[in-house]
């Protein structure tokens, strides 16, 4: 590994999820940072803040793992809310599914959705997450 990314970001409402899910990117030693949403509300607000100052006070994910099936706000009105930021948005930011969902209607409307770069069914494993390395943070790894 060159270089750490910044921070990744786990947005799930299971705790045992993120929790195994914390422990695959702690092994990986790919990020300097590992911040948890319970729900897209969450990371929305983690994203954004309520104000710049307070925003530029948290590390900003270069990863984003994304549930789709959480209350308040899935995945899909995250990600919803998430393309009408504009120019407040990263379009560096590299989002990936991270579901149970076997819904091959999900699979596609993901596919659709320009943030989104994959969608990968849970659990998050060693392979998966060096595979997502290796494909978007190439200078990285």
């Amino acid at each position: 590994m060159k270089k750490k990314i910044e921070c990744v970001l786990l947005v799930d409402d299971d705790e045992p999820t993120n929790f195994l899910s914390q422990m695959i990117v702690e092994a990986a030693a790919c990020a300097n940072d590992i911040q948890v949403a319970s729900s897209g509300a969450d990371a929305l607000w983690y994203l954004t803040g309520d104000n710049e100052k307070e925003k530029s006070t948290r590390p900003q994910p270069d990863l984003i793992f994304l549930d789709i099936n959480m209350p308040a706000m899935n995945g899909w009105e995250f990600l919803q809310q998430y393309e009408a930021l504009g120019e407040r948005k990263n379009d560096n930011r590299v989002i990936i599914m991270l579901t149970t969902s076997l819904n091959p209607d999900d699979k596609l409307k993901a596919e659709r959705i320009t943030s989104v770069k994959g969608f990968e069914h849970k659990p998050l494993t060693e392979e998966k997450l060096n595979g997502i390395l290796r494909k978007h943070f190439p200078a990285n790894f």
